[in-house]
């Protein structure tokens, strides 16, 4: 049974859910102890009814006051929740006025301790919400401007902040790291078992532990925005989630209603008893119905939490399991979207540590995309000592070394600086040349990286059923071709720009095909948009593409496509076979009630099997906490070199 409290805002905080809650029982309890009282003493002094009479109506009065509260208000504010309200408010009155005090009284405490075992129930969402939220909280030691530390709660922390995280500390917000070098136990939010090496440059997760070293972030995201509390917040809506068959119920409520007052007039029309015509009302209170979607997306979402990933709504439930095509980003979704050292093609007797030594020294006195690749391939205190930097625009880097002057960048710059160098080799991608003292060392072939899982992923989603897959990018033909050969694409639509893209989507439906949307980018959000789920690359994605997207891939794993699809698929099967117990299981009740077969006491047995049904569906959703999926574990991109 609802409460008026609890529906006046669907999204109010758990903790007012659970006082109401509280505040229910401790009348049924009250109530309950005025029953046995009257019970009692009519067994001690039975010639004195009028005591016991007297104590009954006292239980029942009170159990009526919330149930009246709630059915009132539910003629304001009709739903499946306040048909089960009205229903049981007339059922009570019915009671009253057939003088049945009794069944007044235990009707509406059954109902509640139904209720309130709903709330306190395993997938109730209260305990799922209130462990991910201890996650949340927690201490930040933030580097203030004159180097001194302060401990502040995590709550208090602002995008820009920067913060300390020791061994054995939880990161307490999301950010980048601008400082050192530790392991992080990702877990409780990308589901990685593995823990994650973050290093200076990497982005990180608020709720991740610290198992060693130290690091210092640069706080990005706090509160409603970060990783957890978007989970929190989805699990929060996923309470008021609804099926198509919950939204013809609640459109035609009204009709059902009166449908339910015609079956009860016409059992107490027929057979006169009083008892049948209450269990009817009883037994077709709709709670089991509307609690099939919210029960299985509850679970499917914290289910999706667990293994790194983030659905916005309820909507994977009726439209992911369906999807027949995959339409894929490359940049940034196959690849990893930055510019990567692939081989080093030196000249004859050159040692490669040192072209690689001095590629990385130049590269970190430029800004260019190309010079901070090459920057990274090595540490600042193994890059040697420049002076006399000058950067031609455009073209690459020249510096004075101890072992004379150096040159980093594009072939042109050597003809320019009157280096003979070889023909640059022939490869998609930038190319970038070394030379010192007047002598070419090497050529560097750098390019994008595919992601390692990404040729697994859509063998994956073949065997799944998307046979059907395109790769849609704004990159050059061959290098679409080449990538797409490797990971097993045979559709290609390159040189894409973003309405194009959404050309490529729109044709996708327009064909009868149902596309899930896989990219990063700001380019991507308008075919994100389009298709009939838009799933999202969390880790490095624009802001336009994850809040354009239906799901996000918290950890960016190409692998965890396949887990979206199946664990869509085990949701749609629990929500069908808890649509099918709310319905079937509310027939049979109010079958055997309006033919007199639940007995004397027919209205408070109808209580306990409604409440029954109601167990069974939060049963059936609770399988899905057990699902789980190991992924197989990959090698890290190597490089050629």
């Amino acid at each position: 049974m609802s409460t008026a409290q609890s529906e006046v805002n669907p999204s109010m905080l758990s903790s007012d859910e659970q006082r109401s809650a509280g505040r229910q029982l401790t009348i049924a309890m009250v109530a309950l102890g005025l029953f046995a009282l009257g019970l009692l003493w009519l067994w001690l002094v039975p010639t004195q009814t009028g005591v016991s009479q007297l104590l009954l109506g006292a239980a029942a009065l009170l159990v009526a006051i919330p149930v009246v509260r709630s059915g009132w208000y539910s003629l304001r504010y009709p739903d499946l929740h306040g048909i089960t309200d009205l229903l049981i408010a007339l059922a009570m009155m019915g009671a009253w006025a057939t003088g049945d005090l009794m069944t007044a009284v235990l009707l509406p405490v059954i109902m509640i301790f139904g209720h309130v075992l709903e709330e306190r129930s395993v997938i109730g969402s209260q305990e799922a919400i209130t462990a991910l939220a201890r996650l949340t909280r927690s201490r930040a030691r933030v580097l203030n401007k004159d180097g001194s530390i302060t401990e502040v709660d995590n709550t208090k922390l602002r995008a820009g902040d920067r913060v300390e995280i020791r061994a054995g500390d939880r990161v307490p917000a999301d950010g980048r790291v601008i400082e050192g070098q530790a392991s992080l136990d990702t877990a409780p939010i990308t589901g990685e078992s593995v823990p994650l090496e973050a290093t200076v440059g990497m982005e990180v997760f608020g709720g991740a532990i610290n198992l060693d070293g130290l690091l210092r972030i640069e706080v990005t995201r706090i509160g409603h925005e970060s990783t957890l509390g978007k989970v929190i917040s989805l699990m929060q809506s996923a309470e008021r989630s609804k099926p198509p068959i919950t939204r013809l119920l609640e459109r035609f409520a009204g009709q059902y209603l009166v449908l339910v007052l015609l079956i009860a007039a016409v059992t107490w029309f027929i057979t006169n008893n009083a008892q049948a015509m209450l269990a009817v009302l009883v037994a077709a209170c709709p709670c089991a119905l509307a609690l099939a979607a919210p029960a299985t997306a509850i679970a499917g979402i914290a289910v999706a939490a667990r293994h790194g990933i983030l659905i916005r709504g309820s909507a994977f439930l009726e439209e992911l399991a369906d999807t027949t095509s995959l339409v894929v980003d490359k940049t940034g979704t196959l690849t990893f979207g930055t510019l990567r050292l692939q081989e080093i093609r030196a000249q004859s007797n050159i040692d490669r540590d040192v072209v690689l030594r001095l590629a990385s020294s130049l590269g970190a006195a430029s800004s260019h995309p190309i010079s901070r690749a090459l920057a990274s391939l090595m540490s600042s205190d193994q890059h040697l000592a420049l002076t006399e930097v000058r950067e031609r625009h455009g073209m690459g880097v020249i510096a004075h070394t101890k072992q004379g002057e150096a040159a980093l960048g594009r072939p042109e710059l050597f003809n320019s600086i009157g280096i003979t160098a070889p023909a640059p080799p022939a490869h998609d991608g930038p190319i970038a040349g070394v030379a010192i003292e007047g002598q070419f060392l090497a050529w560097l072939l750098l390019s994008d990286t595919i992601r390692p899982e990404a040729s697994m992923a859509l063998a994956e989603l073949r065997t799944l059923g998307l046979n059907r897959q395109i790769l849609l990018t704004g990159d050059r033909q061959s290098v679409a071709e080449s990538l797409a050969k490797e990971v097993g694409i045979s559709n290609i639509q390159a040189q894409a720009f973003p309405e194009d893209k959404l050309h490529c989507v729109t044709a996708e439906s327009q064909h009868g095909f149902r596309p899930m949307v896989v990219g990063d980018g700001i380019n991507d959000s308008l075919a994100l948009k389009a298709g009939v789920v838009g799933v999202a690359m969390g880790k490095g994605g624009s802001d336009i593409a994850l809040a354009s997207a239906d799901i996000v891939l918290i950890g960016s794993d190409l692998r965890r496509l396949g887990t979206c699809i199946r664990l869509s698929r085990r949701c749609r099967h629990v929500l069908n076979v808890n649509v099918i117990i709310g319905l079937g299981w509310t027939l049979a009740i109010v079958a055997a009630a309006a033919f007199g077969l639940l007995g004397a006491a027919g209205a408070m047995i109808a209580a306990i099997l409604h409440n029954l049904s109601t167990l069974l569906v939060l049963a059936n959703a609770g399988r899905l906490l057990r699902f789980q999926e190991s992924l197989p574990k990959l090698k890290p991109a190597g490089q050629k070199y």
